[in-house]
């Protein structure tokens, strides 16, 4: 059973394959490119630190992630027989894998590449409707099972949700085509078993754990571990955190703490750590700690800046 996520992440160990993660352009750069961004700030997508609130009232593969000017940083899988590539974003707040189908015509999904299930040998189509809802988008569309590839890890039989609809402009903006959810499977909008827990499940990786490399240095550089870790990645021994819920990756915080001034969570709250969103969240109560630092971002998201000195640093 997994207790902890390590977002520390790590190099190639014995028997390891990287997956890379890239980094593309942020999302407020390729606004700003189409001269969407000033015209109308309050209508754009800006708020993905909200992703959470709208429901709360044998081996080891690396997976090369790219950067999107640390806002999003996307990875290569394949599905289907032969294989057809998508970017997906390992996404540590959820739990399902979806990638849009050639059914969706809605201008997020256009945009984007989409799955084609007659061109795959391995397809197993069920017609059981899925809904995901996200705090800052959605997807409906079909559940289905196919072989999945992720770095040189093959998953048969596994849950795929595949979007006929992506509705608004939110999805349109972003440069990866799905998601790949690394939360348990407790929840799991599909109600099917998660990729991660399909490899435990299967043998497919040395270790019941995974790991994220992120770096702001280059598009290049950051990377998944699936099945290990590397400690030519982190100096001195790695702290572990254990979980107060097996639904998202969710800790216990004291208090956060920035340039030596309490920012949020003053007496204590949960937390959830969340590697598909690029903002610190929290309840609105909480934002008269920290004054909002961009316009067009609610005052409860912080955005953290990569320039923090070590003297200014996070807590």
């Amino acid at each position: 059973m997994r207790l902890v996520l390590l977002l520390a992440v790590l190099l190639l160990a014995r028997g390891a394959v990287r997956i890379p993660l890239r980094r593309m352009k942020s999302l407020r750069h390729r606004l700003e490119e189409q001269g969407l961004l000033e015209a109308s700030p309050n209508t754009l997508p800006s708020r993905v630190g909200s992703k959470f609130f709208s429901s709360l009232t044998g081996g080891v593969t690396t997976e090369p992630l790219e950067n999107i000017m640390d806002a999003e940083y996307v990875g290569a899988i394949s599905i289907g027989t032969p294989p057809q590539q998508f970017l997906v974003l390992f996404d540590t707040g959820s739990s399902d894998l979806w990638v849009p189908s050639v059914d969706c015509s809605s201008p997020a999904c256009v945009g984007h590449e989409r799955f084609d299930p007659r061109l795959s040998a391995t397809h197993q189509a069920t017609g059981q409707p899925v809904s995901i809802q996200y705090g800052t988008g959605s997807m409906s569309g079909v559940l289905a099972y196919d072989t999945v590839r992720v770095g040189n890890i093959q998953i048969s039989n596994q849950a795929i949700s595949l979007s006929k609809k992506e509705p608004g402009s939110f999805l349109t903006h972003h440069a990866f085509d799905g998601i790949l959810g690394l939360a348990f499977p407790s929840i799991a909008s599909s109600g099917a078993v998660p990729v991660f827990d399909n490899m435990m499940s299967q043998g497919l990786v040395a270790e019941d754990l995974f790991s994220i490399y992120l770096s702001s240095k280059s598009r290049t550089g950051s990377f998944v571990m699936l099945g290990g870790m590397d400690s030519s990645c982190f100096s001195g021994r790695l702290r572990w955190i254990p979980l107060s819920a097996e639904t998202y990756w969710q800790i216990a915080v004291d208090r956060i703490i920035m340039r030596g001034r309490v920012v949020a969570c003053p007496r204590g709250c949960q937390a959830v750590v969340d590697s598909g969103t690029m903002l610190l969240a929290g309840p609105p109560r909480d934002s008269r700690h920290h004054p909002a630092p961009h316009r067009g971002l609610r005052v409860s998201q912080w955005p953290v800046q990569d320039q923090l000195q070590s003297q200014e640093e996070l807590a």
